[in-house]
């Protein structure tokens, strides 16, 4: 009996033996195409992987070169390979304990901070509402010029402080 469970142990560690482990690897490429985004990457070991990269519903991206995955070989064997997690610790945000951020490495920004506050940081911000834009909001503040498709708003002041009416006083509230 104990033979042929000695037999049978030999045989399932010979089993485990060719069945790949999860596995990190680094970035090297990303093939563009379809539903799914394909990556091409180089395990520790240093060997060419091709894989999938999975991604949460709702959230994409496309990691550069030099990025780490966590790769999961999909039965065991390294030509299905799914990447389930990456990392690109060159272009982390720093965080306090429970906030969140989307970044990229351009250095733009999403970052839901403590205290209820969420920081967009970027070059241009370009919303697309096909209806409306909506502010339910005491105050809405810009240190910076406010312009619409025809002039500014100090454009604006500008014409009311000099607009009178035949011969009107300028308007005693100047702007």
């Amino acid at each position: 009996m104990s033979t042929l469970l000695g037999t049978i142990r030999q045989q399932a560690q010979r089993e485990r033996a060719g069945v790949r482990q999860a596995f990190r690897a680094v970035a090297t490429r990303n093939r563009h195409g379809g539903a799914q985004i394909g990556v091409q990457m180089q395990g520790l070991a240093g060997e060419q992987v091709n894989g999938e990269l999975m991604q949460h519903y709702g959230f994409t991206s496309a990691p550069l070169p030099g990025a780490e995955y966590i790769v999961v070989p999909v039965g065991g064997n390294s030509k299905h390979a799914v990447v389930i997690a990456s990392e690109d610790g060159r272009y982390r945000v720093a965080l306090a304990d429970g906030e969140v951020a989307l970044y990229t490495d351009e250095g733009d920004c999403i970052h839901l901070k403590r205290g209820r506050l969420i920081e967009v940081v970027t070059e241009t911000l370009l919303v697309k509402a096909g209806t409306k834009v909506r502010f339910e909001t005491p105050m809405v503040e810009a240190t910076g010029d406010i312009r619409d498709a025809t002039r500014s708003m100090g454009e604006d002041r500008q014409i009311y402080n000099g607009h009178v009416h035949g011969n009107s006083p300028l308007p005693s509230q100047q702007q």
